[in-house]
């Protein structure tokens, strides 16, 4: 399973094809930082162990952006094992997440290359906190409940972050606006290898499954908010976002490039404002 939303972005619209694409990560990264939902982690010092390391599974790490945010939010020793199928990302990952946590306690990292889609309870056991960043709206509904079941069985907690929503406001506003928007959604659903993905519908698929098997689902939004400062981000957001809508409805490619000139100039000048809607969950049990 590729995270293109952590490495590539092609789930936010990101426009770089590359899976190793440690330049539009160190891009995204500010913006995910500033749009993550710290109110999540204000109740997991409750749940992580009091003396003995916490054991943080990272699904996806991509380059380990949810490690450097997280860690030095909480306080006592961590081993962090990151999980990700691109090697090349896994080394960069584990090479750049702090060594210690909010109090000065050690933080140790191990990395595992597998194939996310595949993780059963057995594999997080043992673990005090799942997390991931921009994975589940490329999964299917399947993959998804397989994901939840095996958090709920291994009985850790889970923090999922940056999960898209199909929610873009653009200002000022562009009558193409709407029906990029519509088939960038339909792009995000499509189905692939037989694989029907989530996209949009992840956040609520996925709280329904840990509901469903007893857990508490507290979901709280978590959006990216581009202006002026951020102009390269999203002239490469809109690349990718365009992109992706016309590869899902070819009709649009001659206005799609009209519109793609006129964004990116209102980008470049400083006149665009962007709110890409994502939403982080927390999955907790009693």
């Amino acid at each position: 399973m590729t995270e293109r939303g952590e490495r590539t972005g092609q789930p936010d619209g990101g426009g770089d094809d590359s899976p190793y694409s440690l330049a539009w990560l160190g891009l995204r990264e500010p913006a995910d930082a500033r749009a993550r939902a710290g109110e999540l982690v204000e109740p997991l010092p409750g749940l992580l162990p009091g003396t003995a390391p916490a054991v943080i599974r990272d699904l996806g790490c991509g380059s380990g952006s949810m490690g450097r945010w997280l860690a030095g939010r909480l306080s006592g020793p961590q081993h962090w094992v990151l999980y990700d199928r691109e090697a090349g990302l896994l080394d960069h990952a584990r090479d750049h997440l702090p060594r210690t946590a909010a109090d000065g306690s050690p933080v140790s990292v191990r990395t595992r290359e597998c194939d996310l889609t595949r993780l059963t309870a057995d594999d997080l056991a043992g673990a005090s906190l799942v997390t991931a960043s921009a994975l589940l709206d490329l999964l299917s509904l399947a993959e998804v409940e397989r994901l939840v079941t095996a958090c709920v069985e291994a009985g850790c907690p889970a923090l999922l972050t940056l999960s898209v929503l199909g929610e873009v406001e653009l200002s000022p506003a562009d009558p193409l606006d709407a029906e990029i928007a519509a088939a960038f959604d339909a792009h995000q659903r499509r189905t692939v290898d037989g694989r029907r993905l989530l996209g949009p519908d992840a956040v609520q698929a996925t709280a329904e499954a840990f509901r469903r098997l007893g857990a508490e689902v507290r979901v709280r939004p978590s959006p990216w908010r581009l202006g002026p400062a951020e102009a390269e981000l999203t002239a490469q957001w809109l690349r990718g976002w365009v992109a992706a809508a016309v590869e899902q409805r070819p009709e649009l490619a001659a206005p799609a490039a009209g519109y793609l000139e006129r964004r990116l100039a209102a980008a470049t000048a400083g006149e665009l404002r962007v709110v890409v809607g994502h939403a982080d969950l927390l999955a907790t049990y009693g």
